[in-house]
């Protein structure tokens, strides 16, 4: 895959750039199928996604279901998704943060922010 008058300084970077590209793709790959799960009310309601914030599970518990305040119900519905999507976030940093941006720091973006917008 020599190229003519192709410095070899550029054939070393194509080189990179096509493993940082599979690197990247490998870690796309096991995000997608890995799972983290995210609990609310002390383990009354837990939502489980994949690390690309897919939805897989809900599960309440009998006790947290009150006719007569379906608020609360709704409060921890939504606390355990947002623990969970918060795992995913942090799961994707961890995958995907240092490939998508060599040397940055996590600083660069918000705790529990899927990186790419979610879209993987």
């Amino acid at each position: 895959m020599t190229q003519p008058n192709m410095p070899n300084d550029m054939q070393e970077l194509i080189r990179q750039a096509a493993e940082v590209q599979a690197q990247l793709q490998k870690a796309q790959e096991e995000l997608l199928n890995t799972t983290v799960e995210g609990t609310s009310g002390g383990g009354l309601v837990s939502v489980t996604m994949t690390g690309g914030a897919e939805i897989r599970d809900l599960i309440i518990k009998p006790e947290a279901v009150d006719p007569e305040d379906v608020e609360t119900l709704q409060d921890l519905i939504l606390a355990a998704y947002r623990d969970a999507h918060n795992k995913a976030g942090q799961l994707a940093q961890e995958k995907i943060g240092p490939l998508a941006n060599p040397g940055a720091g996590a600083s660069q973006q918000a705790p529990g922010e899927i990186p790419f917008g979610g879209i993987i």
